[in-house]
């Protein structure tokens, strides 16, 4: 995180905020403010100032516009497409866009990682895979070698995708769940825990099981 901003605000005020504020105070960043859309929603750090919304956010700005500040969407999917709009609005008013990778990550040189990227303990990225913006790579995932993560994706705690793989826009895939090596899963499309995907999964699918069967569709 050298020649990043040290001053960060938290988009997103429950369980990945917990995640991300640990991971941040060890790369040396102060987190300065939570900001949280949801209603009547508390804290989840009492030492932390928090802001309700995207406006109370811009005045607190006008009083900090003195710092540099970073931001991190700490909102989990199926929300891929909302950090997305969200990262370009938070852009829009001066913030810069953050990466979040733990120490205990296991990440090959030559990857290309978007931005915003949140890379958990025990993450694996291995050579030639490419990871998009707002992505989110939980503990112990694993994109194997040449695979494609599309923007806005997740991958839950222990999932493994194989090989080649290609993970279209605001996909999620589950806790446990693998993919086979060369399969094309695309855009918006929930892959349910522990499921095993050995073909091609269409847009806007909820797929589950093993093998992994189509559920239902999203739209």
């Amino acid at each position: 995180m050298k020649n990043l901003p040290k001053q960060i605000v938290i988009y997103g005020g429950t369980g990945q905020a917990r995640v991300v504020r640990p991971i941040l105070e060890r790369n040396h960043c102060e987190v300065m403010a939570i900001v949280d859309d949801t209603p009547k929603i508390e804290s989840p750090f009492p030492d932390v100032e928090f802001l309700n919304g995207f406006d109370q956010l811009k005045s607190w700005l006008k009083k900090n516009n003195n710092l540099q500040i970073g931001f991190v969407i700490a909102i989990g999917n199926p929300h891929g497409e909302v950090r997305l709009n969200l990262q370009k609005r938070l852009e829009n008013i001066g913030l810069i866009s953050m990466s979040v990778i733990h120490e205990d990550a296991i990440i090959a040189k030559n990857c290309q990682i978007g931005k915003g990227v949140q890379i958990m303990p025990g993450a694996i990225i291995m050579p030639g895979a490419k990871v998009g913006d707002q992505c989110i790579i939980n503990t112990k995932a694993s994109l194997d070698h040449d695979s494609i993560l599309g923007n806005g994706c997740e991958l839950a705690p222990g999932s493994t995708v194989c090989g080649e793989v290609k993970i279209h826009d605001n996909s999620w895939i589950g806790a446990g769940a693998t993919i086979l090596p060369k399969i094309v899963i695309n855009k918006n499309v929930i892959v349910g825990a522990g499921a095993l995907v050995n073909k091609d999964v269409e847009a806007d699918s909820v797929v589950v099981g093993i093998p992994a069967k189509t559920l239902r569709k999203k739209r």
